[in-house]
């Protein structure tokens, strides 16, 4: 569409506000990056920004997996194989309704 790229596109992620930037690459270059970036266990955007904020000095705002994962013990409960019965079981306890329409 004309005119699009000149929107800015901008979404929330953590507690940083994010400007959405499109860059083109040398094919080998952007194969090397892929690859970098998939080393290091992280997208290539997450890449990018880290070589931008380590060559422009500015401070990062790093997320801390640690927040996300060991949050408690599941005491033996295994949702994903379980999923299905808990799901049956909700709709259950829930009784049936008929849909408006």
């Amino acid at each position: 569409m004309p005119g699009q790229g000149a929107i800015a596109h901008r979404w929330y992620d953590g507690n940083i506000m994010m400007a959405r930037t499109q860059i083109t690459l040398q094919p080998e270059i952007q194969r090397r990056a892929r690859q970098r970036a998939s080393d290091m266990g992280v997208s290539m955007a997450e890449y990018v920004r880290r070589l931008l904020a380590r060559d422009l000095g500015s401070a990062t705002a790093m997320a801390n997996p640690a927040l996300v994962f060991d949050l408690g013990s599941s005491r033996g409960s295994d949702i994903a194989r379980n999923k299905d019965a808990m799901i049956a079981e909700a709709f259950a306890s829930t009784g049936t309704r008929k849909r408006r329409r």
